[in-house]
C-alpha cells in the first residue's frame, strides 16, 4: 500500500485521529510566535496545528497530500472560525517559495525516507523567512521500544544529531529530548520519545 492510500484510510473515518487540539509542543512555542504574519503547517493532515496557529492570528498555509485530511482540516477551521489556505501536494517535492513564511512547523511527519527528508527539510528552510521560526517535533529511536505511535522504521526517525546537522547555521536554535505520557486522539496514546526543535533562520 502506497503512503498516500495509507493515509488517505487513516483519515477517513469519522473521528479526528490525533484528536482537534493542538499538538502539545507547538502549544508551548506560543511564545515565540510573532503576532502576526504567515505560517506553513507541513503535512498538517486533518488540521489541528494549522487551525490553531491560525487561531494565533496567523495566516496559515495547510500543506497536506490527502484529501480526506483536507477535507477534515477544512471543517475544523469551520468549526473553530478560522480560515486556512489548504494546499493538496506532496510535502517532498512542493514548489517552497523561498523566504515566505514567518513561521514553519512539521509536527509528527515522520512518513518520509532519509533522502525524502531532506528535500523536506531543505524546502522548509527555504521557504522560512529571515529571522523567521522553525517549529519540529518528532519521535526519536527509542519510540521503538514504546510503539504508542511513529514509524516503525529506525531511518525515519529524529535524532538530535540529525537535527543539528540539517539545520546547522540556524540561530537560536533549542533541541530537548523527553520521554512522556502523551495522548492526542487515538493514533498518539501512552508513553512516547520525542525530540522537539526550535530555531531562527539568520537574518
Amino acid at each position: 500500500m502506497s503512503e498516500f492510500d495509507r493515509w488517505q484510510g487513516r483519515y477517513k473515518v469519522p473521528d479526528y485521529i490525533f484528536g482537534k487540539g493542538p499538538n502539545y509542543f507547538i502549544a508551548s512555542c506560543k511564545p515565540l510566535l510573532p503576532k502576526s504574519g504567515k505560517a506553513l503547517a507541513v503535512a498538517d493532515g486533518e488540521g489541528r496545528n494549522g487551525v490553531w496557529l491560525a487561531q494565533q492570528g496567523l495566516d496559515v498555509v495547510s500543506l497536506d497530500f490527502a484529501p480526506a485530511g483536507q477535507e477534515k482540516a477544512a471543517a475544523l477551521a469551520k468549526e473553530s472560525g478560522v480560515s486556512l489556505s489548504l494546499v493538496q501536494a506532496d510535502v517532498h517535492n512542493w514548489d517552497y517559495p523561498e523566504n515566505t513564511f514567518d513561521v514553519v512547523a512539521e509536527i509528527f511527519t515522520q512518513f518520509s525516507s532519509p533522502a525524502e527528508r531532506k528535500l523536506k527539510w531543505d524546502g522548509m528552510k527555504k521557504t522560512l523567512k529571515p529571522g523567521g521560526l522553525m517549529i519540529i517535533q518528532g519521535y526519536t529511536p527509542k519510540q521503538l521500544e514504546y510503539k504508542t505511535g511513529g514509524p516503525g522504521k529506525l531511518e525515519n526517525l529524529y535524532t538530535r544529531a540529525m537535527l543539528e546537522e540539517a539545520f546547522a547555521g540556524m540561530s537560536d536554535m533549542n533541541i530537548v529530548e523527553e520521554e512522556l505520557e502523551m495522548h492526542e486522539g487515538s493514533g498518539h496514546g501512552g508513553m512516547s520519545a520525542v525530540v522537539n526543535f526550535t530555531a531562527r533562520k539568520p537574518a
